[in-house]
Order: structure tokens, then sequence, then C-alpha cells
């Protein structure tokens, strides 16, 4: 037998390389069940805390890479990805050096709760692997198309928790960044997740929640420790009570009223401290400040709500619902009940208008939904009135209580962010 021809052997194998349709047909009618169209041939690695993720080069892999090619960003069935030894690559292949992220998400990473809970594995797989590896690139990718951006605040977030604040690398594969529909990249390291924070412990779930926390106020010069112990001239514990408002769908139909009934109850507990603000007048700094001064959260539903895992742990929150929303909205009108557990906060319950736009057809048809998603939400004074003096009686004996037992409960990462 000659010697082997380690040459012919390459072009053999970088021949060989297959790429797939990110998007398998296969699975397009049934994404979340139990199944993704994306990668559909790859099996996910489940860590002691339910990360679900893929790893290349690994064991799974048997040493190879990944490599993705295409840019489409109107049908994943355009878009490949294919594995590949770094040995033979295929052709026009430009290899990344670093760690990559690949984010599938069935959603977008517009909203900040749906970039959020896309975001989250990844951080949640960072703390895994000690907090040593920062990726040196993101791509982004939905329902396998590509996509070039995530809202700013989901930006900064992401660049405040692994770059301490430095520019977030989202790979376009444009022409522009020196690929072309043909062009092929393969990365030395890839993380891929599919399943957003699917399978995750809530144990798992509020350690990452705790380090999203503390490296946003890091970032945003806010006390790691949040105000615990912040008391006033008498000793009392101060309480901030935030009304966090949205304008157009799911605002209330009379603000000054809303407000007035909040006040009012603010005032009569001794440390009490009222704040009015608007999301979208915020930066992403301004909110994290309103919400590390927010013992008790009041809010309509919406992606501004995410903003709670900013509070110090075991604040509350109080949300708000237009009519309908209960029999129609299926089950994602109870994220925020969902985000609240995740991040170790104490959603008090949710009030839901009865009153509002009628709908020609009976309550339960899908239809009336068009009508209630954009609604607007009324107020019931002797309801709200009752409901926050609960909550707030609720905080003062917490807060009272860790005062004089000077036991301010301060994040696993408050000591500057530490995990591992």
């Amino acid at each position: 037998m000659g010697p082997v021809d380690l040459d012919l052997v390459a072009r053999k194998l970088r021949d060989s390389v297959s790429f797939l349709p990110l998007k398998d047909l296969r699975y397009s009618s049934a994404p979340l069940e139990g199944h993704t169209w994306f990668m559909s041939a790859m099996d996910d690695t489940h860590d002691e805390g339910g990360v679900q993720f893929q790893r290349f080069p690994s064991a799974a892999s048997k040493g190879r890479v990944l490599c993705l090619k295409g840019r489409d960003n109107h049908d994943g069935a355009w878009n490949y990805y294919a594995l590949a030894w770094r040995e033979a690559l295929p052709e026009n292949a430009t290899f990344l050096k670093g760690l990559t992220f690949v984010s599938y998400n069935h959603y977008d990473y517009d909203n900040i709760w749906h970039g959020l809970s896309a975001a989250v594995p990844f951080v949640s797989w960072h703390i895994g692997n000690g907090c040593a590896a920062a990726p040196a690139r993101w791509v982004l990718y939905h329902w396998g198309e590509l996509r070039t951006e995530m809202s700013t605040w989901l930006t900064t977030l992401m660049e405040a928790t692994f770059g301490g604040g430095a520019p977030l690398n989202i790979e376009r594969f444009l022409d522009g960044d020196g690929y072309g529909d043909d062009s092929v990249a393969c990365f030395e390291d890839a993380v891929v997740t599919r399943h957003n924070e699917g399978g995750m412990s809530r144990d798992r779930r509020i350690e990452t929640y705790d380090l999203l926390r503390c490296k946003a106020r890091r970032y945003c010069n806010v006390s790691l420790d949040g105000r615990q112990s912040e008391v006033t001239g008498g000793g009392l514990p101060v309480i901030g009570m935030t009304m966090f408002m949205r304008t157009g769908a799911r605002s209330f139909k009379n603000e000054t009223a809303v407000i007035r009934i909040f006040e009012k109850e603010c005032r009569k507990v001794e440390g009490c401290r009222f704040m009015v603000a608007y999301s979208s007048n915020l930066t992403f700094c301004e909110q994290v400040k309103v919400m590390s001064s927010t013992d008790i959260l009041i809010s309509p539903h919406g992606a501004q709500l995410t903003n709670m895992f900013f509070m110090d742990k075991n604040s509350s929150v109080m949300e708000f619902f237009p009519k309908g929303w209960l029999k129609l909205a299926g089950v994602g009108q109870f994220v925020y009940h969902w985000i609240a557990s995740w991040s170790a906060m104490k959603h008090e319950g949710a009030w839901r208008d009865p009153d509002g736009d009628p709908c020609p057809y009976p309550d339960d048809d899908r239809r009336c939904m068009s009508i209630y998603k954009g609604g607007k939400i009324g107020h019931n004074e002797t309801h709200f009135s009752d409901w926050a003096k609960r909550v707030l009686e609720e905080v003062r004996m917490r807060k009272t209580e860790e005062t004089s037992k000077k036991n301010f409960p301060a994040t696993e990462f408050s000591n500057g962010c530490s995990c591992g």
C-alpha cells in the first residue's frame, strides 16, 4: 500500500461537505412541538441548568466546525449550514476566529422581551462556562432568515453583560462585509441555541437574571446592591412606587385619574416615594436607574415590563390588561408572571378591564382579538386603592423587617458581578 496523499484526502473531504437548508420545511407546521426547523439534523446538548445548546467543534460534531452560507432575509430555506473539518473547509470559505453565538428566534429581536428570551440562554451558557468566554460576534436568525440588528435596549444590555460596553459585533454576511451570495463563513468556535429560555431551571434563570441586573447596574453607574438599606430620617424604609406608562395600545384611558389613585395611597405611607415614567422617553440606562429605585412597579401589560428584573429581588409588580385578553390572548399574556418568578420578583396579580370596545362576535371568537389587542385600559378606583394599600403594606412590612435585621438581600453577583 502506497503513501497516503494528504492533499487528495483534503480535497475529497472539502468536496464532500454537504450544505443543508437552515429552515427544514418538514417541521414548518410544528416548530414549537419538540422540533425546530432550524438546523433540524442536529441534536441539542443539555447542561445541568437545563440550557439547550449546540457547540462546534465538539464530540457531537465529531470535531467538525460549523459553516454558514447565504444571507437571505425573506426565506430561511435559501440559507444553509454544514459541518466541516478545519483542515478541509469548503471552497470560498472564510475562517472566522474567536467565539461566535448563533441565535435562532421563533419571534423577533426588536421586541425587548422576545429578544431577551433568545439572548438569555447565551448568558446562562456563559455563566456555566465560568464567564471566561465572550463572543467575538453574533449571528441572528429568525425562522432561518438573517437578521442584522437587535433592539437598542437589548444590544446595550448584551454589550454591558459580555463586553463591559464594548460594541456588539452582529455578523451581517452582506456584500459590504466581504460576503457574497456564494460565500461561506466557518467558525473556529460556535455556540448555537434554538429554544430561547425553554427547559432552563428556575434556579438557573434567577442566576442569569442576577448577572444581567448586576452588569446593567454597573454599566449604568447604579449601586450594585440596590437600595435595600435606604431609610428615611426617622429610620423607616424608603419604598419606591413607580407607574411605568405606555402610550397608544394598552395605555390607560384616563392616566390622570389612575395616577391620582396610586399617588394618594403612596402619600399615606411614610417613606413612600411616588414616580411616573414613560418607557418610550427613557434611554436604556435611564430605565435601569428608574427600576433600581423601584420597589412596586405599576404598569400595563407590554414589553416595558421586561425591565422589572432591574429592580431589587423580591420587589412587587402590578399588571393591567384591557378587555378580552384572558379568553383570547393565549399563554403569552402570562409572560410577566413568568419573568417575575424567573427573576425572583413578586407578581401581585393582574387587573383585567371588564369594559372596552364592543365586538360584534361572541366573546370567545378569536376575531375579537383584533379589536381588543389595541384596546385601552379603564380604571376602578375602589379596586385600585385597595390593591395599592395591600401591596404597600406587604412591602412596608418586608422592608421594615429587613431593616431591623440589617438583612439586605444583595444578589449573588453584587460583589463586582463575579460568576462561575
